[in-house]
């Protein structure tokens, strides 16, 4: 069955809220994910195994969540309701701690403040599989068992479990002893005082800035990416701190600066977790990074021998491997990095910690680690574009990249040496400049359409800032028909 206004996508449904997310809509949801469990009897799904809710920082979060939980039990299925503003990743690390059946988060990520979401977790503390999401809409209108007596909704506190739990995955004595300093910024969401609250309970010399919670986000979108990011750069400049480390709404997501305040993206992030995790931790298994993130990741696993699997745009493929193999780590391009040992899910607060571990252990500010693996590993600059244009645009453009061959000049004037299709469309070029530099990284340009907005994304990475900067301009000029 369907529903006009509710429609279910990677790991769950968003809307606007007061226009299509609504009260009664969010019934429509819970009712589905209550079917959907009660078909699943006799599995790791079972709906006596209960149901874990949680909620964000967002305007009407926590009522929507109790409206899900008062939907869910109606049907017979046991609730455990979050007690307070929950991060995702302690939703999801709950759900499988209780030995649930899953999890509703109600959140819109990084989102805007207009928006919400219901984000639906499985039984293994990650997003749900395709397959489940897709049973899950089939089942929005279903009809859902009415008991006559509801099951028991218990409201409880998630957080104290998964902080345990995040802490052991580093030495926070030795984060203590470095002597480092740290700008925290939560972009008044989930991740709220948590950070700061750990460094300072073991003594770390801190600033935080909006830490206090506004469902408005004033200013900026929850996202760790610039320009919303830029007060966090300031504060870690003014405050002469080592690094500025960021989680998105829900804080499932990682961002940072260096000392300096400049914006250090997620593959650099990425690239100094792997790097760290397989110098110092040595923890097997292999890694994982979707197609539009650095090749700097390939060049890392190479070093030290690991196998790295490359998939599809969306931290649903870094779960699905973390289901299938061992994986050390995965990772996407907007700061979504997951660790197995921990959660088969991105985590922003954990990463954000054992950011902190690796600047203490290292003896160096975060700057200063990225440019010794751009010394290592050679150059590599990246750089994304969003273009908000009609769908007959943005697939008139898609089809024009699809028809264009190896030896073609259509950007910047750069010969196409290789062409993948893997998600999107996306070319490797001969670039000039990287024939100047040693060890210069590849050059590569990838236009992707959304498959729900009148929206195309335009991701360069290259040897250089001017390098990205003049293809995504050329892909731009591109993709308006020019």
């Amino acid at each position: 069955m369907s529903h006009p206004q509710v429609k279910f996508g990677t790991d769950g449904w968003r809307g606007i809220i007061a226009d299509d997310f609504t009260f009664a809509n969010v019934r429509i949801a819970a009712a589905a994910i209550a079917a959907y469990l009660h078909s699943r009897v006799g599995t790791e799904e079972d709906p006596s195994r209960g149901i874990c809710i949680a909620y964000d920082s967002r305007f009407g979060s926590k009522a929507f969540a109790r409206i899900c939980a008062e939907v869910v039990a109606a049907t017979g299925i046991p609730v455990a309701l979050a007690d307070d503003i929950t991060p995702t990743p302690a939703l999801s690390y709950g759900a499988r701690n209780h030995g649930a059946a899953g999890g509703i988060m109600i959140t819109s990520s990084h989102n805007p403040a207009q928006w919400n979401g219901v984000k639906y977790k499985a039984w293994y503390g990650g997003a749900g599989k395709p397959s489940i999401i897709s049973a899950i809409e089939a089942n929005l209108g279903a009809p859902v068992p009415a008991p006559a007596t509801p099951a028991k909704i218990e409201e409880v506190n998630f957080l104290p479990p998964y902080l345990e739990a995040i802490q052991k995955f580093v030495d926070l004595d030795l984060i203590a002893r470095s002597g480092r300093k740290f700008a925290i910024d939560s972009m008044y969401g989930a991740g709220r005082t948590i950070l700061s609250e750990i460094f300072t309970r073991i003594g770390v010399d801190h600033v935080q800035i909006r830490g206090e919670i506004n469902p408005l986000f004033p200013g900026i979108n929850p996202e760790p990416i610039e320009p919303h990011i830029r007060a966090l750069g300031e504060a870690a400049l003014k405050f002469h701190c080592d690094a500025g480390l960021c989680t998105d709404g829900d804080a499932d997501r990682i961002g940072a600066t260096d000392e300096h305040g400049v914006f250090v993206d997620p593959h650099k992030i990425f690239s100094v977790m792997l790097s760290w995790l397989l110098k110092r931790k040595g923890w097997p298994g292999d890694v994982t990074r979707a197609f539009n993130t650095t090749k700097m990741l390939d060049r890392i696993c190479d070093k030290y021998g690991r196998t790295l699997h490359e998939h599809g745009i969306c931290f649903k493929y870094v779960c699905d491997f973390m289901l299938e193999r061992e994986i050390l780590i995965g990772g996407e391009e907007s700061g979504g990095i997951g660790l197995q040992r921990h959660l088969p899910e991105r985590d922003g607060l954990l990463n954000a910690l054992i950011l902190a571990n690796i600047i203490a252990e290292e003896g160096k500010t975060l700057g200063e680690l990225v440019a010794d693996l751009q010394a290592e590993f050679g150059e590599h600059q990246y750089g994304r574009i969003d273009l908000h244009i009609p769908d007959a645009l943005k697939n008139a453009a898609i089809e024009r990249a699809r028809g264009l061959k190896l030896g073609d000049s259509s950007f910047a004037g750069m010969k196409i040496l290789k062409i993948e299709n893997l998600d999107g469309v996306k070319f490797f070029l001969d670039n000039p400049e990287a024939a100047t530099k040693s060890n210069a990284a590849e050059t590569w340009l990838l236009l992707r359409a959304s498959g729900t907005e009148p929206l195309m994304r335009i991701y360069s990475e290259s040897c250089s800032m001017h390098s990205v900067t003049t293809l995504l301009e050329a892909a731009r000029t591109f993709a308006m028909g020019s």
